[in-house]
Formats: structure tokens, sequence, C-alpha cells
């Protein structure tokens, strides 16, 4: 059965096949033109014609359309139309079952409690309450933070309309301190195998330790807040108050078995197994968490809460206060320059920032400050490195007591400030001793530029005359007696528009350049 194609090749015409033509009355004839298939006896005639022998250069006949309405056309038209129909029901099924498949909200936090954090998770659980999502599920790992995003937080957990599941994970994390408060109002706490709890007793944010009337205010109002928490939600209360006042902590294992938390999970696919079907109290009633099939959508934070909860670390804060100190140093010892100045203030803004998020302690910051003082000084002032050393001893204690608080994790790496306090050194010791002799080195440009320079006397100059200098004729008055025209002489002052020269080579007996004995000397004998 040859095709068109091989027809065409072989120097026969196609005619295309004309059909009448194709009015649409109402929505019941374009129903039935579409539905309605060819007929074997319709098949036939059309392969009879496309098989019938025919010479070279003729065209195939015209297929009459007489009882077959809708002709090859037609055929086509029912196969495209099929193929669009059974497309769009196919979206329309796809679309109406992920409607009613469950979603899963997941947020992943790392790091102190602070603000951005608070502001990150109240954004995920709106999205979760919006989306009508099964649930929420918090990873967590954080050393603790700021009591007041803390608080946030939980308050934040119990008005939810959409279960909160807090999950301290990955192997190796921890919800020390303000993380544990946290854990505990999740309406179901879960844990990943070898992580940690606990460890929960307050501590000083400001300037100074805490006396010991404060510690007891504090610890008696935290013991009471998780202690509300734990009871709300079933949960161990002794073993909490015991977290804050005795700052114990629990693995896994022992707080599963002590009721600090409901459930031991290996990863995500464990806990949603866990989760499904279980009920739970809501703000709203208790309801139960339907999660089969459940598809986990993660929200991550967005860039500008990235960033802002990079900076909340206390290592980022100690370098951005040293670039702030070093960008605002350059711009004020050379004014004008602007670059150092815009990175001096941006890193000064996210400094404050960085340190409004951590219990900074006040003493810290002002030896910081006082650190760089003595390094602006050292410029102005001749100490022979004295202040240098003492900016780089009040840097380094201001950045080992910069935050209140035992927990290596809010504190500052040693390393670091060792490094950074060793780079500023060597900073000051090359590059700043270099401006300091620049700046101390006589001027070569303008009047007192011209001291020392040579030149020629044009005239005699007695006392004064014309001097050729610097390719420029000057008025010059003399130092030591008569200097004839074409003696070499030297400048040896600059004033306005006259300079005091003198004779190169002074002669052997010239008065002005001998003692005062042996000027009176020569007078003598001259006499």
């Amino acid at each position: 059965m040859s095709s068109d194609h091989d027809r065409r090749g072989q120097g026969y015409q196609v005619r295309p096949v004309q059909s009448r033509r194709f009015e649409i009355a109402c929505p019941k004839v374009l129903l039935s033109a579409v539905l309605r298939l060819p007929t074997c006896s319709e098949v036939s005639r059309i392969k009879g014609h496309l098989e019938g022998p025919y010479r070279k250069g003729e065209s195939l006949p015209e297929i009459s359309n007489a009882g077959t309405p809708w002709g090859l056309r037609k055929v086509r038209l029912c196969t495209y139309l099929s193929l669009l129909l059974l497309a769009f029901f196919s979206l329309v099924f796809t679309a109406h079952a992920s409607a009613f498949r469950p979603s899963v909200v997941v947020l992943t936090v790392k790091g102190a409690v602070s603000p951005v954090m608070a502001r990150y998770l109240d954004r995920g659980i709106s999205k979760a309450e919006s989306t009508k999502a099964a649930a929420v599920i918090i990873q967590l790992d954080t050393p603790g933070g700021l009591d007041s995003s803390m608080r946030e937080i939980v308050q934040r957990i119990n008005r939810s309309t959409v279960p909160v599941v807090v999950y301290v994970s990955p192997s190796g994390a921890r919800a020390a301190s303000a993380g544990a408060f946290i854990t505990m109002a999740a309406h179901v706490a879960a844990m990943a195998p070898n992580t940690a709890i606990g460890a929960a007793h307050p501590v000083a944010g400001g300037s100074e330790d805490m006396t010991s009337v404060q510690s007891e205010k504090a610890t008696n109002d935290a013991v009471a807040y998780i202690r509300s928490i734990a009871e709300l939600r079933g949960r161990n209360a002794e073993w909490a108050e015991r977290a804050v006042r005795e700052s114990i902590s629990a693995s896994v294992n022992e707080a599963v078995n002590q009721r600090v938390v409901d459930y031991q999970a290996d990863n995500l696919d464990s806990l949603l197994r866990y989760l499904d079907e279980r009920s739970v109290d809501l703000a709203a009633g208790r309801i139960s968490i339907n999660v089969a099939g459940a598809s986990s959508v993660f929200e991550e934070m967005t860039f500008i809460e990235r960033l802002l909860f990079a900076i909340s670390d206390p290592n980022i804060a100690f370098i951005l206060m040293s670039l702030a100190m070093l960008g605002i140093f350059f711009e004020l010892s050379n004014p004008g320059v602007i670059l150092p100045g815009i990175v001096g203030g941006i890193s000064l803004l996210l400094a404050l920032f960085s340190l409004g998020m951590l219990p900074v302690n006040l003493a810290g910051v002002l030896l910081m400050l006082l650190a760089f003082l003595l390094f602006w000084a050292e410029i102005w002032v001749t100490s022979h490195g004295v202040l240098t050393i003492g900016g780089v001893t009040a840097l380094g204690l201001g950045g080992m007591i910069l935050i209140s608080s035992n927990d290596p994790e809010l504190m500052v790496d040693r390393w670091l400030i060792f490094s950074v306090a060793a780079a500023i050194s060597a900073f000051f010791i090359f590059v700043v001793s270099a401006i300091v002799r620049t700046q101390r080195v006589p001027s070569v440009t303008g009047l007192a530029g011209m001291t020392g320079m040579k030149g020629i006397a044009r005239t005699d100059i007695d006392p004064t005359g014309i001097v050729f200098v610097h390719g420029e004729r000057w008025n010059a008055r003399s130092e030591n007696g008569r200097i004839e025209a074409g003696e070499e002489v030297v400048v040896d002052e600059a004033s306005g528009l006259q300079l005091s020269v003198k004779r190169m080579n002074p002669k052997a007996n010239d008065p002005s350049m001998l003692p005062k004995t042996d000027k009176e000397e020569l007078d003598t004998g001259t006499a």
C-alpha cells in the first residue's frame, strides 16, 4: 500500500480531499459529528481511491462526500477532539485528587532562638492554616536563646488551628534551654535518635550576673511557665521543673520513658506514620490528625530571614563589630574615601541588630569601643606601640565577655578572637606605622618643597638679586655675602615670593662662613 509521500516521490500529485462546508447549527450537531465514526463501506471506498492504479503526472480524483457527510476530515477531527477531551478530564481529575490529598508543612530551624526564628515559625504556621494543612512539623536544633522570642513561639503554637509537631532532629541535635519550652509546648513532641532535651535554667542577659534575689525570681517564673506547659500537654511536669531548677537534661530514651516527649522517630516518614489518626487538643477543640498519603511541603526561610538569622550568631556579631571599627577608623583617618565608611556603617547596624538578639554583656561592648579609641589615638600620639597593645588587649577581653552566657554555643569562639586580634595587631604594626612615617616626611611640594634645591644666580646678589631654581626665576636674598652671577646657590628658606639662598661652594676666606673668632682675626689682619 503506497502512502501519499510515496506517490509524490513517483511524480503523482495528491489532491486534497474536498469536504462540504462545515456548518454548526447547534451543539447537538457538533456532538453527533464528533461521536459518529465512519462506516466500513466508507473506509473501503477511501482505501480503494488511494490504492487504485494511476499514471505518472495524473492527479487523484476527488472523493465524493456523498454518503459520508464529514469524510476523512471528520476522522481526524474526532481523533483530535477525543485526545483533547481525554487530556482535559485527566487534568481535572488530577487536580481534584490533589485538592483532597493532605499535606504537611515542614519548617526547619537550627540555631539560637531569636526574633527571626519567631517570625519564620509564625509565617510557616500561618501558611499551614491558610492551606488547610494536616499538620506543621518543626525540625528543631537549638542551644537556647531569648526568653521573649521563646514565649512568642509558645503563644503562636497555643493559638494555632492546625496541629504543631516539634521534632528534635537530626541525630545529634538538641532542644536546650528555650528549646525545651518550645518542644514541650507542641501538640506532639518527638525526638530523633542521639538527641537531648533540657538544661532550661534561666541565665542573665544583661551586663552583669543576676543577684540571688533576681535569679530566684527568674527561676520561679520559668518553673511556673514550664509546669503550666507540661500540664497542658499532659507531660511530666516534675521533670520539667527539675530541668529549670537543676538544669538536668534527658536523652531520647529517657525523655520518652519519662513522658517528656511522645515518640522516638528515626526519620520523617516514621513520624508521619505515628501521627496518622492521632488525636490532639487544639484551642478550637479535639481533632484527629489524618496524614495518610500526605505530601511534605518544605517551607524554607527567605533570603532576608536567612541573612538575619545568620548574623544572630555571636561569632558573626563579633566579626561585624570588628569590621565596623576598622571601616569607621579608615573613614575618619582618610576623609572622603567613602567606601570604608559605608562598609563600617552597614557593619555597625548589622552588629547592633545581632547583639540585640543575644544575651549581651555591656562591659564587653564597652571594651570593644575602648579598643577602637585606643587604635584611633595611636595615629596621633607617639606611644611607641603602647596604645596598640592596649587596644588589642581591650578587643580580646571584650570578645571573651561579649556574651553573658555559660553556654558554649552562645559564646564567641576563642580562636576567632585571637585571630581577629592578631590581624588587627599586624595591621597597625605594618600599615598604620607606614602611614605615620609618611605623614612625618617633610613636604616636597609648594614653597616648603623649595628648601634644599639648587640653582644658579642670574644676577649679582648683594644682598638681593635673581636666581634660577626649579625651572623658574625667583627673587633671592643672599645669606652669606655677595654672590656673583653664574655661581651655584642652594635654597635655605622660602618666604612668600622671595628665596633665601647661600653660595653652593663658599670661598675659603668668606667672612660669613667662618666662626666668629676667625672672622675677627681676619678683620684684624687686614687692618
